[in-house]
């Protein structure tokens, strides 16, 4: 079997990974205010379902654009339609109906426990060791958090506000989970086939509670959907994805905690909200924690993960293309010029050669 050899830059790989997951944070953070002024003229689960059907029929349209190979293996199109239901029907109908409850800063705060619930939840899924500076990371952010957003009489949240936020994060947090075993995949197909499957259960749930389906006339509104719709959907969920290849779920998790400040650093621009001493001492706490727990640890970036043992005989044609694709290999970081090696298909068995005897995990 040939071997192609590719050369790469470590730190290449490390500087776009850290670039996306900076553009995740700041778009993350802005759609809590942009929900909160959806949700002035938009019943939450009429307005979520909006948002993302206008979003499913741009991912369906860039990937037909684009001739991206649709999944045709049966276990990921089930684990692609699991993505779209925790990812969007689930999470985001909880968090559309909190923000009528608490404002966009809490609403952030609560989703800051993601993190910690994060490392559990591929710990369980057997993807990742849990790693005592993650958990150690999160709370630290937290009591940053805590410090921007309690004043003097206490944290005051709605307990109805505070149950859907906890249920949501814990959905977001599978989801990670779930987007990164299906990471293999094309971030625009896997959105093309989840994210119309989240909008249909948004649409059924608006449609159970009576919520009432008109378009939005104010102009606030109009803008805060035409945003949600095009980069807080599909810029979105593009750049979470692309930083989930190269990144450990948990990781990756840690967006969550800095989307306080970024939503707090907005309402302060858009809505003249002053910025107080404590916001941005806790600021100061919360980057301190996400660096110490994510972003300055060796291991988050650890490539795409194949969910098939490459000695198996790949069980179908798009598993067969997919063990392809995954046989990009990074060398060990103690050589001073990492290479890609890539395996150029050969022989007439269609399997993945000795592929797997390359250390490290694939980088697409």
């Amino acid at each position: 079997m040939m071997k192609e050899v590719v050369t790469t830059s470590e730190s290449e790989v490390h500087a776009t990974g850290l670039l996306t997951f900076i553009a995740v944070v700041v778009v993350g953070g802005a759609n809590f205010v942009a929900v909160r002024v959806s949700n002035q003229e938009l019943a939450p689960f009429w307005g979520a379902g909006l948002r993302f059907s206008i979003a499913a029929a741009l991912f369906v349209a860039i990937a037909l654009a684009l001739r991206i190979t649709w999944p045709r293996d049966r276990r990921q199109l089930a684990l692609i339609a699991l993505y779209g239901l925790f990812s969007f029907t689930i999470s985001y109908a909880l968090m559309y109906w909190a923000l009528v409850r608490v404002n966009a800063a809490m609403a952030a705060v609560l989703l800051a426990v993601v993190p910690l619930v994060t490392p559990l939840l591929a710990a369980a899924h057997s993807m990742e060791k849990l790693h005592l500076r993650s958990m150690a990371g999160a709370v630290i952010a937290l009591v940053g958090i805590t410090i921007m957003t309690v004043g003097p009489a206490g944290l005051l949240v709605p307990l109805s506000g505070l149950v859907a936020i906890a249920i949501a994060a814990l959905a977001l947090s599978e989801s990670v989970i779930i987007a990164k075993m299906v990471s293999v995949n094309h971030p625009v197909m896997t959105n093309a086939v989840g994210m119309p499957i989240g909008a249909v259960g948004l649409l059924i749930l608006s449609l159970l509670v009576g919520d009432e389906w008109v378009l939005p006339q104010q102009r606030d509104v109009i803008g805060a959907l035409i945003y949600l719709s095009i980069v807080g959907s599909v810029g979105l969920f593009i750049l979470i994805l692309m930083v989930i290849r190269t990144w450990t779920s948990s990781a990756v998790s840690y967006a969550f905690v800095l989307f306080p400040v970024t939503t707090l650093l907005i309402e302060a621009w858009l809505l003249d909200e002053p910025l107080a001493l404590k916001s941005i001492a806790g600021a100061v706490i919360v980057m301190a924690g996400v660096w110490f727990g994510a972003l300055a640890r060796s291991d988050r970036t650890v490539g795409v993960i194949d969910t098939q043992d490459p000695r198996e005989e790949p069980r179908s044609l798009s598993d067969l293309e997919t063990s392809h694709r995954l046989q990009r290999r990074v060398l060990p970081a103690t050589q001073s010029s990492p290479e890609v090696l890539v395996d150029q298909p050969g022989g007439g068995d269609g399997t993945d050669g000795d592929h797997h005897q390359h250390g490290g995990q694939g980088v697409e």
